[in-house]
């Protein structure tokens, strides 16, 4: 009998062929709008970075409801949501936040020429993109910031997507829209007031990575290996202005300005390991708490499960905050 024998790095060669092999994990990520906020994913997607992980994205545009719930059933494997996530495992969807994109919200309230402080939102109409999304939790907490209810003082309307909001605001069927970077230097020049940005007065995580429980179950290497991706293509943005503004342009279909003007804007909000900060997750589990009036506390677990983020830290050599 011949027996044949390998040194280990020829091992390794034949296992690595092998791996390289195999192929690609498809999975779909649903985004709210293609806009700076949202670049993690286009961005790991156009730099190889799910490529180098052994997968096959396919980036899908979609308004947060419609999102969340196919996330729960399954039709889509991950979206890049927060509260949206966050309020679905709330009410008992099968949905987990795995990993944090932006440490802080980068949403500003536009208003009416004439409403000229938080205070003067009273009987007013604030258009958000979704109930329970981000935007809607944002302008209630700012709300609450100026001492108003926003249950009692404010009403709330759905119109989806930026520039359906933008049409509300102009038609005036509302008097105030929750907007992104570069729209609330747009909106100022055409003469609406920016009535307050989100990050002077909150401290709470605004964009992530939500999976479904199954997923996460059956599939839990796949899930690190899209955080891994995502936290390098945060890192990459905060580092490479050019390329991130690029990329904007081109998957946002937004001018050059626009897309410079996005990227200073948020690029100090893109954190660079993924982290979740506790303090800001409770933040938005007390909120979505009180939007669906449940009066039990809400353990972090039961919204979020941080295992694949810690393992992808610990394999891009990054200590966990």
């Amino acid at each position: 009998m011949r027996t044949t024998s390998f040194t280990i790095p020829a091992l390794l060669a034949i296992l690595l062929n092998a791996t390289n092999g195999l192929a690609a994990d498809k999975i779909r990520i649903a985004v709210s709008n293609p806009n700076m906020p949202n670049l993690t994913v286009q961005l790991a997607q156009s730099r190889g970075l799910f490529r180098d992980e052994n997968l096959d994205a396919e980036i899908i545009r979609m308004n947060p409801n419609i999102a969340i719930t196919a996330l729960a059933t399954g039709d889509i494997d991950y979206c890049q949501l927060f509260g949206a996530v966050v309020g679905g495992a709330i009410a008992g969807l099968p949905i987990r936040i795995v990993a944090g994109f932006l440490d802080n919200w980068p949403l500003t309230l536009i208003s009416q020429a004439e409403v000229k402080s938080l205070r003067e939102l009273k009987g007013k109409t604030i258009g958000v993109s979704a109930y329970g999304a981000t935007p809607d939790l944002l302008a209630r907490l700012m709300v609450q910031r100026a001492g108003l209810d926003p249950d009692k003082d404010i009403k709330i309307l759905a119109l989806g997507s930026d520039a359906a909001r933008v049409t509300a605001l102009k038609q005036r069927i509302v008097d105030v829209v929750v907007m992104s970077p570069p729209a609330d230097a747009q909106m100022e020049k055409q003469g609406y007031r920016i009535l307050a940005r989100a990050y002077e007065l909150l401290n709470l995580p605004y964009l992530g990575l939500g999976a479904n429980l199954r997923k996460i179950k059956d599939k839990p290497n796949e899930v690190r290996r899209v955080v891994k991706a995502s936290i390098r293509a945060n890192r990459f943005i905060r580092d490479n202005r050019d390329e991130s503004a690029r990329t904007l342009i081109a998957w946002g279909k937004v001018e050059r300005e626009s897309a410079y003007a996005s990227y200073d804007a948020l690029r100090n909000l893109f954190n660079s390991d993924g982290a979740v900060p506790e303090d800001g997750l409770k933040l938005v589990i007390d909120q979505s708490r009180r939007n669906a009036k449940v009066t039990r506390e809400i353990a972090p677990n039961e919204v979020a499960d941080l295992t694949f983020l810690r393992e992808a830290q610990a394999e891009l050599g990054i200590k966990a905050r």
